[in-house]
């Protein structure tokens, strides 16, 4: 049967995340400790948002959670605290693909820190707690649902058994087996057929959480990036690209899907639990 392998939480947009053995289902994505997914963000001075698409090396940002407080490390650098109750410079106005919202700038000594551990100048801001960002109705449909920082919506599932055919497939052109933090999912679920995952309508975990299916992932060239090293190599989604072309998002090629909350909101998912599939007939 169907089981959660893997949760993964990312406080920071594009840097490395934080594996859990459990998270509450929020509306905008997981949160622990009352530190939810993606709720910060390294931005340029003017409020563009960054990413590993250009800077790879964000994945070196690596990040830990302590009784509330986000602890940040960059080798050969002291560790960096990120505080509940940290005090608030000021508030700016930040942009996320076709979003623009308010978000809470953490200051110049952290601007400073996250700068030198990048080369550039940066800043690290918190979405605002009035900002208004909601995934595309479109794919949701009503009521809205609110997303913080993602590309786009609260979660992200991949399935283990799709990732193991993708390598079959890679090894076979002699390339090297890539793991699913490539993807950076924030649900991996075990012992499903490969590929299943694009036909469910939702998931319902044993313990009464239902997550629901509302739109294929489509990749981006960042799956190259190297999650530990933060060096972009070889990239799976060219490979991905001869047999995942998806008519639903206009041929682009996809890997996993995205998800909102249809029953369990404040619940806790623990990994291991089980689940069915619900399929889309």
């Amino acid at each position: 049967m169907p089981y959660l392998s893997e949760l993964t939480l990312y406080p920071i947009k594009s840097c490395a995340g934080i594996s859990l053995s459990n998270a509450v289902v929020g509306e905008s994505g997981l949160v622990y400790q009352g530190i939810r997914d993606r709720e910060w963000m390294l931005v340029t001075p003017d409020g563009q948002f960054l990413t590993q698409r250009s800077h790879p090396h964000m994945a070196r940002l690596r990040i830990q959670i302590e009784d509330g407080v986000l602890h940040v490390s960059w080798s050969g650098r002291p560790d960096i605290a990120l505080p509940p109750d940290i005090v608030w410079q000021r508030e700016s106005t930040v942009t996320v693909w076709d979003d623009t919202l308010p978000a809470l700038d953490a200051g110049d000594t952290i601007a400073a820190w996250f700068s030198a551990a990048l080369g550039e100048n940066c800043r690290l801001v918190k979405v605002a707690p009035h900002a208004q960002r909601t995934a595309s109705l479109k794919w949701t449909g009503e009521p809205a649902v609110r997303t913080l920082f993602s590309d786009g919506y609260p979660f992200l599932l991949a399935a283990q058994s799709s990732l193991d055919d993708l390598n079959q497939r890679a090894v076979a052109q002699g390339h090297a087996a890539v793991p699913i933090n490539r993807f950076r999912p924030n649900l991996v679920i075990a012992d499903s057929p490969a590929f299943e995952e694009d036909y469910a309508a939702q998931f319902v975990f044993s313990d009464g959480i239902e997550l629901r299916s509302v739109k294929p992932c489509t990749r981006c060239p960042m799956p190259a990036v190297d999650q530990t090293s933060g060096i972009a190599g070889w990239n799976p989604v060219d490979i991905l690209q001869s047999y995942r072309s998806n008519p639903k998002v206009d041929g682009e090629t996809t890997f996993g899907v995205n998800l909102i909350v249809a029953q369990g909101l404040g619940q806790t998912l623990q990994v291991g639990a089980q689940l069915d599939i619900d399929i889309a007939f």
